[in-house]
């Protein structure tokens, strides 16, 4: 079995899909930089050429336009606005234009484009770099979004959003990079709107997305060894979202709990609960519980990140109350004062 990291899959499945079609090309704030975005665009420019592979002035609304323009005129563009921040500035041409074009033109034009934004934080970047916006997106008519977690999804989902005929969305929390993942070499499609069960489990259904599935399955370790079964859906998918794979799962468990990056107001999380227990509101055993980013601006200083941002922690306490019991929290064995969380480890260097 090969083994590749997430940013090692995003970048094979780009250059696959360069090499086959000559339509599809990148563009974006520092693909061709000496870091590649995490890597993930790394030696594209020397193999493509400039034609191909291209830097963009800081200017995204009007490179958004471009990319829109190149779409509608039979190109196939990946555009990177790097961070999803760098990306409020081009709404109008994301939410009002690329977003509209197949209905407003009766399905007789398509917009075969593919947005990548990095979601997360880290190294106190704070309110206006760290922010995880999927809800925004999820919520408007004609954009698909993605969120892959492993580097298996992140090549199989790239693969089929540069596939898609309109526009697709793909969020890549910047925690996610470095870790492997068995992934093969041929091409391969990962359906868009379809979840995964990565834990099977009885007694209590976690839904997340992105990083937070990680976190999910850490919680999921500890809560075996108080016997508490969890079973984790990985959605991949926020918008189409599988609602049937989420309901069979609620039907088995009958307790429900979603894990997001996101703010936990009208955000992914309540759209969720809101679904499921109109559709299995007799199956649930109890009230549905939610994990999210509160409803203040991210914070900067490392103090103020260490209550900010849920995590593993977070989920067992929401757990408890969902299963009628008490952790005993010394099984965890933690040394919080060798990391805060802004970072996921002491490797992990920025500023990017």
């Amino acid at each position: 079995m090969r083994y590749l990291k997430y940013f090692e899959a995003i970048r094979e499945a780009t250059d696959q899909a360069m090499m086959d079609d000559p339509s599809v090309f990148l563009v974006g704030l520092g693909v061709p930089d000496p870091k590649g975005i995490f890597g993930t665009t790394l030696g594209l420019q020397e193999k493509y050429g400039e034609a191909r592979v291209q830097d963009m002035p800081l200017s995204e609304n009007a490179m958004t336009g471009v990319a829109l323009g190149m779409a509608i005129s039979g190109m196939r563009p990946i555009l990177s606005h790097q961070r999803v921040d760098f990306t409020l500035v081009a709404i109008e041409q994301m939410v009002n234009q690329a977003a509209k074009w197949h209905f407003m033109f009766g399905g007789q034009v398509n917009v075969p484009l593919v947005i990548r934004m990095i979601i997360g934080r880290g190294w106190g970047q704070g309110p206006q770099h760290s922010q995880s916006l999927q809800a925004w997106f999820a919520h408007i008519p004609g954009l698909k979004v993605l969120m892959p977690t492993t580097a298996y999804d992140a090549k199989g989902l790239m693969m089929s959003a540069i596939a898609d005929n309109n526009p697709v969305i793909i969020l890549e929390h910047r925690w996610l990079y470095a870790i492997p993942d068995a992934v093969p070499e041929d091409q391969y499609l990962v359906p868009i709107g379809k979840a995964r069960v990565v834990k099977e489990g009885s007694d209590v259904t976690i839904v997340s997305s992105s990083y937070m599935t990680l976190e999910s399955l850490k919680a999921g370790e500890y809560l075996s060894q108080m016997g508490v079964s969890v079973e984790v859906v990985d959605l991949r998918s926020i918008k189409p979202w599988d609602v049937d794979c989420v309901l069979s799962s609620v039907k088995k468990t009958g307790r429900l709990l979603v894990a997001d990056t996101g703010g936990i107001e009208f955000g992914i999380s309540a759209e969720i609960i809101a679904t499921i227990s109109e559709l299995a509101f007799s199956d649930l055993k109890k009230s549905p519980s939610r994990i999210g980013l509160p409803n203040y601006p991210c914070p900067t200083s490392p103090a103020l990140a260490e209550n900010y941002y849920p995590d593993f922690e977070s989920i067992i306490k929401s757990v408890e109350r969902l299963c009628d019991f008490k952790f005993d929290y010394s099984k965890l064995n933690l040394n919080k004062n060798s990391e805060h969380r802004d970072v996921p480890y002491s490797a992990f260097t920025g500023p990017f």
